[in-house]
């Protein structure tokens, strides 16, 4: 497996636009994947129990622990996560906040390699794909791609979206919206969403095609890094 494709959506697959956009970005790569799913997985987030600066071995025991060897061995990543209150949602960052057992004593398990951010939101995909790329950046992955899409706010399912004030449907379509399969947003069904996905694919798949050098990577991402602290 070259490339670890991560989903953090709680939603079914066949209704999760996060889960879409991932998977669109693999396979445009044209490189051997795979996609995890972290719907149903109990994974808490960091404890700061500082348990794994002995060997950069988490020790807590969850889910996580079964995902280490994936993280360790992918040559990049495609992380994408649903927009939660202008954020990555709870499960996504837990997961995230665990790649702090790779740090330790200039730990370079993923220094350097590739990764695309994924965000998708009802309003914005922007916050989740910033949080992402947050992550890579402090653990010297590059970003090479960042995607945002507008997916199905739950809004459109919870049974009172065409008459809630502060709910998306009538925030997007007015006051008198009537909510039906049209106007539900999918991202699957949207071209140019779908077009960057492919795009961002193919560059992914061509950068570890063309020889990365983790090296000469590692070093522009701590460079990013450092202007993102400062506000640049």
């Amino acid at each position: 497996m070259r490339i670890l494709g991560i989903s953090g959506s709680q939603r079914h697959e066949y209704v999760s636009g996060t889960r879409a956009l991932v998977a669109a970005v693999l396979e445009n790569t044209e490189l051997d994947y795979e996609l995890v799913s972290l719907r149903g997985q109990n994974i808490s987030g960091c404890t700061a129990c500082l348990r794994c600066t002995g060997d950069n071995v988490c020790k807590v025991e969850d889910d996580m622990t079964s995902l280490r060897e994936a993280v360790a061995g992918a040559e990049a990543y495609v992380v994408g996560a649903p927009n939660h209150f202008s954020g990555c949602n709870a499960q996504t960052r837990a997961f995230l906040e665990r790649w702090f057992q790779f740090r330790h004593r200039e730990g370079d398990l993923l220094w350097g390699k590739p990764g695309v951010a994924v965000g998708v939101g009802g309003l914005d995909g922007g916050p989740p794909a910033r949080d992402i790329e947050g992550f890579f950046l402090f653990n010297l992955i590059e970003p090479v791609a960042s995607l945002t899409a507008t997916g199905a706010a739950p809004c459109y399912f919870c049974g009172f979206g065409e008459t809630c004030g502060i709910g998306i449907p009538r925030m997007r379509h007015g006051d008198d919206v009537k909510i039906g399969a049209e106007i539900i947003p999918k991202v699957s069904e949207q071209p140019e969403t779908m077009r960057a996905a492919a795009q961002a694919g193919k560059r992914l798949g061509q950068c570890l095609r063309d020889g990365w050098n983790r090296k000469e990577a590692a070093l522009r991402a701590q460079d990013r890094l450092m202007d993102w602290m400062a506000g640049k």
